[in-house]
C-alpha cells in the first residue's frame, strides 16, 4: 500500500535549474509563494501538499529539506549540490 504522502514525481529542469516535487495524485490546487522562487501548491479541498516548486534550487536546496522536515516527509534521495 503506497502512502498519501508518498513521493510521486521529481522532476528537473537543469537548464533552468528549476526542481518540483509532486506528492500522491494530482489535484486542484492551489499555489503560495512561501519565500521568493519557492512555491507549495495545496489541493484544494484537503490543503494536503501536492508539489513544492523551487526556482534557482542549486541556491535554495536546503528550502527543500527545510520544508519537508516541517510537515514530516521522508525524501528517499540525498540533496546535494
Amino acid at each position: 500500500m503506497k502512502e498519501e504522502n508518498s513521493i510521486y514525481e521529481v522532476y528537473y529542469d537543469e537548464k533552468a535549474d528549476f526542481l518540483e516535487v509532486f506528492f500522491g495524485e494530482s489535484s486542484e490546487c492551489t499555489a503560495d509563494e512561501i519565500e521568493e522562487g519557492v512555491f507549495v501548491r495545496r489541493d484544494q479541498k484537503t490543503n494536503k501538499i501536492k508539489s513544492i516548486e523551487i526556482f534557482s534550487f542549486k541556491k535554495r536546496a536546503q528550502i527543500l529539506k527545510e520544508i519537508l522536515k516541517k510537515v514530516k516527509l521522508n525524501f528517499p534521495l540525498e540533496i546535494g549540490v
